[in-house]
């Protein structure tokens, strides 16, 4: 089946442009032009990525990844045309899986999109081969359905904070150092650094830990990086 990717962008001939470019390749693609669309089209479609603009009418596009990571884990590209590092690591904060920064090439972007793609089909592909769920202590994970309950209450964990938390629980004891989790979960070609991985981790502890400043789950090897205990 075609993948079908959501382009949401206030400026039309952007949004053309991509459009065009995308469907060239074979994907299915709709479009939004302001936040409250692009979350209505999210909440009553199955994407397998959206890319998201962060300057948008109405709603802007920090606000409408964070709802989206309410509902779904579907995989988000961020476009900003602000190039400090703080917006990159605020829309990776928010649930994206990667950004943009305007202008950029329309091949790149196509690039990233097949990276993303590409890692989540192999996600799916070896949940299969694998043990489909795990307890530990009072975490619930189910691989497939990539769904957390923490005490029986459902979790909702962006695409890459499950990820990390799904390398971690494979391999319980092993020592990562932030190098390794960027390679391993982001790809070699991701273009951030080690505070991506820190920012992913506190909000992960977040999220399943009962305190998270002394965290059972995930520790911290001073030094080093981080482990499954």
């Amino acid at each position: 089946m075609a993948n079908r990717i959501l382009v949401v962008d206030d400026e039309k001939s952007i949004v053309k442009g991509i459009k065009f470019s995308l469907e060239q390749d074979e994907m299915l693609v709709d479009v939004a032009y302001d936040g409250e669309e692009a979350l209505r089209l999210a909440k009553a479609n199955e994407y397998n990525l959206i890319l998201l603009d962060v300057m948008l009418p109405k709603i802007d596009g920090l606000s409408v990844c964070q709802q989206i990571r309410e509902f779904s884990s579907v995989p988000i590209i961020m476009v900003t045309a602000k190039g400090e590092d703080m917006d990159k690591i605020m829309g990776l904060e928010y649930g994206a899986d990667d950004y943009l920064t305007k202008p950029f090439n329309i091949l790149e972007l196509k690039a990233r999109i097949r990276a993303i793609l590409r890692r989540s089909g192999k996600k799916g592909e070896e949940a299969q081969e694998k043990s489909t769920k795990a307890k530990i202590r009072d975490l619930e994970i189910d691989y497939v359905a990539r769904r957390v309950f923490v005490e029986g209450r459902e979790t909702s964990l962006t695409a890459k904070e499950f990820d990390l938390l799904e390398l971690f629980t494979e391999t319980p004891g092993k020592v990562y150092s932030r190098e390794d989790l960027l390679n391993t979960v982001w790809g070699y070609d991701f273009p951030g650094d080690a505070r991506t991985v820190d920012v992913h981790v506190r909000r992960l502890r977040e999220k399943i830990e009962k305190n998270p400043s002394d965290p059972r789950y995930i520790n911290t090897k001073w030094g080093v990086g981080y482990y499954f205990n």
